[in-house]
């Protein structure tokens, strides 16, 4: 078994989607009409993506997602080179964080858009 996709609500799915084929190298595979009158974009590789959710309807700010039952703490991203994609996100404005070094990998986070977190993992070959 593997982990297809997680879905989010972000406030500009297509805005969200832009940056992470950035930062990441991922592409659009999907945009549309969503639940309840919403919109979506599909935005990953071809083994897995992130659902970026619009709802029809007003959005509320978090809360502190890691004291909240069911809240996202991070998203993991498993690289080739850590560095240029580090390089990557600080050219586009994102300070990357709580850099680590212990088995399996290497590792830092940063707050991505829409305030996630993501946590940038490297494994050696």
């Amino acid at each position: 078994m593997k982990l297809e996709h997680m879905n989010i609500t972000v406030p500009n799915p297509d805005d969200s989607a832009a940056i992470l084929c950035k930062l990441f190298g991922w592409h659009v595979r999907w945009a549309g009409e969503a639940k309840d009158n919403g919109y979506t974009v599909h935005v990953g590789d071809d083994d897995s993506y992130l659902a970026l959710y619009r709802p029809d309807k007003p959005l509320t700010p978090r809360g502190d997602h890691y004291a909240m039952i069911a809240g996202l703490n991070h998203v993991g991203v498993v690289v080739d080179d850590i560095n240029a994609t580090e390089a990557r996100i600080k050219a586009a404005g994102y300070t990357p964080h709580s850099h680590a070094d212990y088995e399996p990998g290497t590792r830092f986070y940063f707050d991505g858009p829409d305030q996630i977190e993501f946590e940038v993992v490297h494994y050696p070959a």
